[in-house]
């Protein structure tokens, strides 16, 4: 009994040495430092409280966005490309998050770019459709009729070859998205007389179906005023719907555009409807000037 009291005594007066306070008061300090450290630790380790702002990386390249160091910020992953005529190839159109998300450092942005090959489609099988339905179908396939080439032959127009370059265009093998594909179609027994498509007012893609489909051919094209955008319509053609000479499936129309933001269209078709009065002569030189 004694000696357990000694024991306890001697705990004590160890719990209140000076050694003892000294040492306590040494490990408290080192497991408070070494607790603040690792907590400033983990907090630049995940920028606690610190974000960053998700630039606007449209029109850039995947090299454009390394080379401006935006790879130390954030990761950037291609996830689809698409086929755009209208951007630059490997441009990036499309990112999540999207610009001026706040986000933290070393973030993974998911990227779309255009596509860097050409979008390619399947040749159609054309033969024995009529050009109507041959024109209609190049179309939908994203493909474009060229030259008409009318050839002797009791199935009036119909299809009876398709060109590429100068090659066949066999079905079910690839094009680049927009080619032109040549026709060569039956013109009968003999040649006859079709009348021309009027068309004034129309843009560029529209007159040329309306020629493809009248079984007429494009010829030459004339912008008046330098611009060769959606803006331009066809301001003269050659020869004119109302020709008194005949013309034959593969001839061709020439072709006169102007803009319709430099040029009042409306006004101008007025005057070739049938219950025009042309007697303000003013104004139909102001509407015909050049």
């Amino acid at each position: 009994m004694q000696e357990s009291n000694a024991e306890k005594n001697r705990f004590i007066h160890f719990l209140v040495s000076k050694s003892f306070v000294i040492n306590f008061g040494i490990a408290a300090v080192v497991f408070v430092v070494i607790f603040f450290m690792l907590f400033k630790f983990l907090e630049i380790f995940t920028m606690h409280g610190k974000e960053l702002t998700v630039p606007d990386f449209s029109g850039m390249t995947v090299i454009e966005v390394d080379s401006a160091g935006y790879f130390e910020l954030f990761d950037l992953f291609v996830i689809d490309s698409l086929f755009d005529d209208k951007n630059k190839k490997g441009a990036i159109v499309m990112q999540d998050p999207l610009p001026d998300s706040k986000v933290k450092k070393g973030r993974n942005i998911y990227v779309t770019i255009v596509a860097t090959m050409p979008e390619t489609v399947i040749i159609p099988d054309l033969k024995d459709l009529t050009l109507r339905q041959a024109v209609n179908i190049l179309e939908s396939h994203k493909l474009k009729a060229g030259k008409l080439i009318y050839a002797p032959s009791f199935d009036k127009n119909a299809i009876l070859e398709q060109f590429y370059l100068g090659d066949t265009a066999r079905p079910g093998d690839t094009l680049q998205k927009g080619s032109v594909i040549d026709l060569v179609i039956g013109s009968g027994e003999k040649l006859y007389k079709i009348p021309i498509p009027f068309l004034i007012g129309k843009t560029r893609e529209e007159a040329i179906y309306d020629l493809n489909i009248a079984s007429f051919n494009l010829g030459s094209e004339f912008y008046m005023d330098s611009i060769m955008d959606e803006t331009s319509r066809v301001f003269m053609q050659e020869p004119m719907w109302d020709s008194d000479l005949p013309h034959y499936p593969g001839d061709s129309i020439h072709l006169w555009y102007k803009s319709d933001e430099l040029f009042e269209f409306e006004l101008y078709l007025q005057t070739f409807l049938p219950d025009s009065l042309r007697t303000d002569s003013l104004r139909a030189d102001s509407v015909f000037a050049f």
